[in-house]
């Protein structure tokens, strides 16, 4: 069974707790050991950014994180042959996020050989459309069993959430705001109502709120709401300022209790 498929079914009970980084920041080889600190740690899975040069979903604090990623001279090729090298010593759900663009560049068919040949067992693409996804994405996929996780949004109609629903497997990614990535202090009523209007809809696949999560309100918001929590600019920032994968987990799981 797919590592995702599997975290989710035997953690029913249990909130989840993943992290984002994005390959090669703050250096180009680091990539492999803020992976196994965090597998070590405790956290339930990773997604690993793909730096790219115009990442529109993206705020400052993961654009800068590209940016210097790219200046490091991060690749798709280097971060697969990364990958490869610690395969076996990891156990955990790693989720490749990134943009179409590079992706396409890659090739589907090797982009997604090449993540089984290195341990991945999803992607994430923002700016995937999904006639795309089930054209062109999906059964490339499906042959190598990678999830291609979907995200939904507060403006997603309720129709549309039930089709990705029914056509994708693994979790949806709940975007907690319209908005670009971001720490924030709270969610307004606006957001919390959100949560509510997903959680009665009973959907098939679990849920992970992403977007936002940075202190001991957000990350209750959102495992209240969902299967779990996704942290992405809070735990780049702290990686940045540390350069130590061990040291910016301290400072994460401080902020997350207060």
């Amino acid at each position: 069974m797919n590592k995702i498929n599997t975290l989710f079914s035997e953690n029913k009970n249990e909130k989840l707790l993943s992290l984002y980084f994005c390959a090669g920041a703050p250096t180009l080889d680091g990539t492999a050991d803020v992976i196994l600190t965090l597998q070590r740690r405790g956290i339930s899975m990773i997604e690993v950014g793909i730096p790219f040069s115009d990442p529109m979903a993206d705020g400052p604090v993961i654009q800068d994180a590209a940016t210097l990623a790219l200046k490091n001279g991060m690749t798709l090729s280097k971060l697969f042959a990364q990958l490869e090298a610690i395969k076996d010593q990891v156990q955990i759900p790693l989720l490749l996020m990134g943009y179409l663009n590079p992706i396409m560049q890659y090739g589907m068919e090797a982009f997604c050989q090449r993540c089984v040949e290195s341990g991945v067992s999803g992607m994430i693409i923002p700016d995937l459309p999904f006639k795309d996804y089930q054209e062109m994405v999906k059964p490339v996929a499906d042959r190598y069993d990678l999830r291609v996780i979907m995200l939904i949004t507060p403006e997603t109609s309720e129709e549309r959430i039930r089709f990705i629903d029914a056509n994708t497997d693994g979790f949806i990614y709940m975007v907690s705001s319209a908005a670009i990535t971001g720490a924030q202090k709270s969610f307004d009523e606006q957001k919390q109502e959100y949560f509510r209007r997903i959680n009665a809809m009973n959907l098939r696949n679990p849920r992970m709120i992403g977007f936002g999560i940075s202190n001991a309100q957000t990350l209750k918001a959102a495992q209240d709401n969902a299967a779990g929590a996704i942290i992405g600019s809070k735990f780049v920032t702290l990686l940045s300022e540390s350069k130590n994968a061990d040291e910016a987990l301290d400072k994460l799981f401080d902020a997350l209790q207060r």
